[in-house]
């Protein structure tokens, strides 16, 4: 039986709870605003005190944000972008229980850029698959990534439907394995080129992951540029004794 003193502890835990859940289920979706605080603690029947309790451990749990003069807002959906593992943008937004939506805004074979044929230690002569593709996830499009692929290992992929499947999926089923990759991510501004494609204005914050993916044997298979709406992308990581090696530096421009 609850007692007078923790009564109103669990009243705020159930409160924020149901909140959560209406989230969740989009009762209020991402960017709208709740109810005010005076409106939200007559619905739920207790004091203005124990309601901002409740809206504490939302926000402490990255569900809503609180803006001083205007209100409280839910807050928007980010991408958790995992250090440490090889996989692609989709599969990580799946996996963390996102629709995903991919649009391929184009396919072609095309001579190797003197960057990518760099990243690629092939010939600038050389050509290759350029695939480029947009993520949408939460309603907004997020992510814009453009993917080169090695001639030699492009075969049959001009007809991959990549709405559908990752890229790093379509090389394994033609029997290409990916074993590891090295990346680098630095802050940017959103290009106006690039806003075309995606939900934000020209300046806006994004962060830009350059990744070259190897095979088992040691070949640089694909080459990737991902810009991503910085409003909707975190970086987690466990980090271990030995197990993650972070080299920090001035930013530099690689486009």
């Amino acid at each position: 039986m609850a007692t007078g003193q923790d009564a109103p502890a669990a009243r705020y835990r159930t409160i924020a709870a149901d909140l959560a859940a209406k989230i969740r289920a989009g009762d209020y979706r991402p960017g709208e605003a709740l109810p005010s605080q005076r409106d939200l603690s007559a619905a739920y029947g207790v004091t203005l005190m124990t309601l901002r309790q409740a809206l504490r451990q939302l926000s402490d749990e990255g569900l809503i944000e609180q803006q001083p003069g205007r209100g409280t807002f839910v807050a928007p959906p980010h991408l958790a972008y995992r250090l440490g593992s090889l996989r692609s943008f989709a599969d990580d937004l799946r996996d963390q229980g996102h629709e995903v939506r991919t649009t391929v805004v184009a396919r072609a074979v095309r001579r190797l850029p003197a960057r990518i044929a760099g990243a690629l230690r092939a010939s600038p002569a050389d050509s290759g698959l350029r695939l480029e593709r947009v993520r949408a996830f939460a309603g907004r499009r997020a992510v814009h990534q453009v993917s080169w692929v090695r001639a030699a290992h492009a075969d049959g992929l001009r007809e991959v439907d990549f709405t559908a499947t990752s890229l790093y999926e379509a090389l394994a089923a033609r029997g290409v394995s990916v074993a590891r990759a090295t990346e680098t991510i630095r802050p940017g501004i959103l290009e106006p080129a690039l806003a075309a494609h995606l939900d934000d204005a020209p300046g806006a914050a994004v962060l830009i992951s350059d990744r070259t993916t190897y095979t088992l044997d040691g070949i640089a298979v694909i080459a990737d540029r991902a810009t991503i709406l910085g409003s909707m992308m975190e970086i987690n990581t466990d980090r271990a004794a030995r197990g993650l090696s972070l080299h920090w530096g001035a930013s530099r421009d690689v486009s």
